[in-house]
């Protein structure tokens, strides 16, 4: 009978989910644009049932820098190569690719690499396109194997095991081949099984030696084919290793392909392969010999697979997967140095749950912001959907929601991933007499702020009125929290951060600084939102007009602030000194040339927007050592007295504040000068309700 072709089961790709999801993070945060080849690794397993396919296994690990093969799985190597389209991954040069890999084995079989480490034989290729929009793969495995020039053919007909050896043979086959894995730090595919006295299992390293005693040698693999008369890919790279080396000395070889399946609960090696194939020597080749390995879709033609996980996936991990996507692009060409995990884990506490508050808090959404909490002490008025971007009509039935808890509510439909809480609650304020039955109600609203504000990283002053910014600016000063306070008018906004003093506190500008270097000021040196004020806060509500009760704003004003707002607060969380970055400014637009320390840019003291005009203003202002609510002297007496102090401020007259700060002396000595005085009853900067 004329000798029969040698035939090999290809593998087949087998990559679970965890591969996928690994791949799209290293994409986002690591890989970026960058297409060149990455190593990964895979495993194969010589103990599958009868009728499962020869599996090439790829899992979440292959990222791995020190791979670690599951027990009794044996390793390979291979190569990644992710494009950033869809045009590029269908229009790559797979046959160079191809070609690349083959002439690595090659040089491996040729130096004698690959008799030191038969793994080098074990070669993949992966080709990639990730979409991370829609979570859909496109790929395409190649399993390279080098083709002789002749075919090889098998000169008898593969028989078990059984058939082949003893019954004792088998059992010291079996015991040697187990104390040959264990002495190697993983599990090896690749053997010699020599049968003179005793039965002994060998790396492939020792052959030249057994060349030169004339021993019989069979050449074992672990054979992941569960087919009865054919052996695995594997196979194909070891033939053309002994062709190349030994090819010269050798014409026919005995090849056992070994297979450790278990039967019942035991294990069992009688269903091993075992027969002679006849090759041609390789030694004289001067190139590499031709590549292939493709591997065919479901369809059984050559071409890539598709994946798409989308379905399978927890819809609230595909948000939160989309919301980095978009903020994780930016890293890719603009901003490589952007710190997203420093913007997600500030905890952001909004005063205020109004046109300002929803705005301020979409846009924290929009840059990964976890974990956000609205005070407000309102209900949804009808009024309120068409301005208030987190409200719809239905929140304004049967006497209108809670609007911190409505707010809080329609950000967790937006994006489930977001820790977001609405509290209902009054914040005290300077000039609104507390008494009576009052009291109690108050210092648990006063204990409430403080725990809040102690609680979170950043607070965002968008509240009704000039005095219902006091107490919780005192509260921010006093436990060295970002502010940011934003103010609407008619046509115009003030957006502006709070100074974060340093713990030791200096003299006053004046006392040791000359004016000309007041266009640079320490972040730790800059007011607050009352320390151009000369007056204390007082009501200002008292007295007031339906149109100054509520806010008269061009309704593209809030949406300019609140944007505005929350970009100033990544910038400070970006730069270098946090809250206590230098406030760049405007003049002279030296911000078009300068240095910039922080990687978003400018970081201002104030953004001052003059919206009929088109125009916006950078101003900074140092702090007042006389302001009513940021100075050492109201900061230092809060902390001292607590709410004793605040009772006093809460229900005396404003000149309480004035007489500890020394507004009150200073005016007495400015009598006969004119004072600019932004009084509670100028509606330069309205603020919203």
């Amino acid at each position: 009978m004329a000798n029969k072709a040698l035939q090999f089961a290809p593998f087949s790709s087998f990559l679970d989910a965890g591969f996928w999801h690994k791949l799209s993070d290293n994409k986002l945060n690591i890989y970026g644009l960058d297409e060149s080849p990455k190593p990964i690794h895979g495993f194969y397993f010589n103990g599958d049932p009868v009728g499962v396919p020869c599996r090439m296994n790829v899992e979440y690990t292959a990222f791995d820098e020190i791979s670690k093969t599951p027990t009794r799985c044996f390793k390979t190597v291979g190569t990644l190569h992710n494009t950033n389209t869809i045009d590029s991954f269908k229009e790559c040069d797979k046959k160079s690719l191809l070609e690349q890999s083959g002439k690595q084995i090659w040089e491996d079989i040729v130096s004698g690499k690959a008799v030191e480490d038969p793994t080098l034989l074990s070669r993949f290729l992966l080709l990639t396109y990730a979409d991370l929009k829609k979570y859909v793969y496109y790929y395409w495995f190649a399993f390279p194997c080098l083709c002789p020039p002749l075919d090889i053919s098998m000169v008898t007909t593969p028989v078990t095991l059984d058939k082949a050896f003893s019954a004792e043979q088998i059992k010291l086959l079996e015991s040697s081949y187990d104390r040959f894995q264990s002495s190697c730090s993983s599990f090896v595919g690749y053997f010699l099984i020599t049968m003179d006295t005793e039965v002994q299992v060998q790396e492939v390293k020792c052959m030249d030696k057994h060349l030169a005693d004339s021993k019989k040698v069979t050449f074992g693999f672990a054979d992941p084919c569960t087919l009865d008369g054919h052996p695995g890919w594997p196979l194909r790279n070891y033939l053309a290793l002994i062709a190349q080396k030994w090819g010269d000395n050798l014409s026919e070889i005995q090849v056992l392909c070994f297979r450790d399946r278990s039967k019942d609960g035991v294990r069992n090696i009688t269903s091993s392969l075992v027969f002679t194939v006849k090759f041609t020597s390789m030694k004289e080749l001067t190139e590499c010999p031709k590549c292939v390995g493709w591997e065919k879709n479901e369809r059984q033609k050559l071409g890539p697979r598709i994946v798409n996980l989308s379905s399978s996936m927890d819809p609230s991990k595909l948000a939160a997967s989309a919301v980095d996507l978009n903020l994780k692009l930016m890293r890719w060409r603009l901003l490589p140095e952007l710190d997203l995990d420093q913007i997600s884990k500030t905890k952001c506490l909004l005063l205020g749950a109004g046109t300002l508050g929803c705005n301020v808090a979409r846009c924290l959404l929009g840059w990964g912001v976890r974990k956000i909490t609205l005070v407000d002490n309102g209900t949804v008025s009808y009024s309120n959907p068409v301005r208030q971007s987190l409200f719809v009509f239905e929140d304004c039935m049967q006497g209108g929601r809670p609007k911190a808890e409505a707010a809080a509510l329609s950000l967790q439909k937006i994006f489930p991933g977001v820790d977001a809480q609405g509290i209902s609650m009054s914040i005290p304020m300077p000039g609104h007499p507390v008494s009576g039955g009052a009291l109690e109600g108050t210092k648990k609203d006063v204990q409430q702020l403080e725990d809040l504000i102690k609680s979170h990283d950043a607070v965002f002053l968008l509240l009704d009125t000039r005095e219902s910014r006091w107490l919780p600016t005192v509260m921010a000063a006093a436990h060295k929290k970002i502010v940011i306070c934003a103010a609407l008018g008619f046509d115009t906004f003030l957006v502006m951060r709070h100074g974060l003093k340093s713990d030791t506190e200096g003299n006053t500008p004046s006392e040791v600084e000359p004016l000309s270097s007041y266009m640079i000021i320490p972040g730790d040196k800059l007011g607050c939102y009352f320390c151009n004020d000369v007056v204390a806060p007082g009501n200002s509500t008292r007295d007031r007009t339906l149109d100054q009760q509520c806010t008269v704003s061009r309704p593209g004003m809030s949406y300019l602030a609140s944007a505005l707002a929350v970009e100033l607060l990544v910038s400070l969380v970006q730069h270098p000194l946090g809250g206590k970055a230098e406030a760049d400014t405007s003049a002279k637009d030296e911000h078009l040339t300068k240095d910039l320390s922080c990687s978003l840019g400018l970081v201002p003291h104030q953004i001052r927007c003059f919206l009929s005009r088109y125009n916006q203003l950078l101003p900074a202002c140092r702090a007042f050592d006389k302001c009513s609510a940021c100075s050492n002297t109201v900061v230092n007496a809060y902390k001292k007295d607590g709410i004793e102090f605040l009772l006093r401020v809460f229900n005396e007259p404003s000149s309480y504040l004035e007489d500890i700060t020394g507004l009150t002396q200073m005016h007495q000595e400015t009598l006969d000068t004119e004072i600019l005085d932004f009084s509670d009853d100028d509606d330069s900067f309205m603020d919203m309700s």
